[in-house]
């Protein structure tokens, strides 16, 4: 039956080790990043902004977010440093012509291919889904891949 006094534990029956840590699937976060708003969790659709954290909002989830004043509303922390519209900068994608995401009928029966991106960097050409660094111009909203910045060296927009 056990516990009648003829057993001995061994070590690593008594002690617990540390618990392991779930890891993060990339390609889900990256996903979650570059695709949803940060604040309402709905896809990106035009006209998208940013703030200076580099999260992409939907600009009508920000402007509800500002207007609703309501004492029980819970401050959302991806959005809690935001106190205006100027906070964020409204930003000039360009479309990407290989996505075909929304063009199609969605029956449930294709393959989403969640490496093409949406917009792509006018300059060089590479996709914005967060495999690679991009910035966007504050005075301008432009928007492109580090490595087109570090190419260009200039100080003004190339628009």
């Amino acid at each position: 039956m056990g516990c009648d006094g003829g057993t001995i534990p061994k070590r690593h029956e008594l002690v617990k080790g540390p618990r392991k840590v779930e890891k993060v699937d990339k390609v889900a976060e990256l996903v979650a990043r570059w695709f949803y708003c940060a604040l309402s969790q709905e896809k990106l659709r035009r006209p998208i902004v940013a703030c200076e954290l580099g999260r992409l909002y939907n600009k009508d989830a920000i402007i509800e977010y500002l207007l609703d004043k309501s004492p029980d509303k819970t401050p959302m922390e991806s959005a809690s440093h935001i106190k205006s519209i100027k906070n964020v900068t409204e930003l000039q994608l360009v479309d990407n012509p290989a996505w075909c995401g929304d063009k199609e009928s969605i029956k449930g029966d294709k393959y989403d291919d969640l490496q093409c991106a949406r917009f792509i960097c006018p300059v060089v050409g590479l996709e914005m889904n967060g495999r690679h660094r991009f910035c966007f111009l504050r005075n301008c909203g432009c928007v492109f891949s580090e490595r087109a910045l570090k190419e260009i060296k200039a100080e003004v927009c190339h628009k």
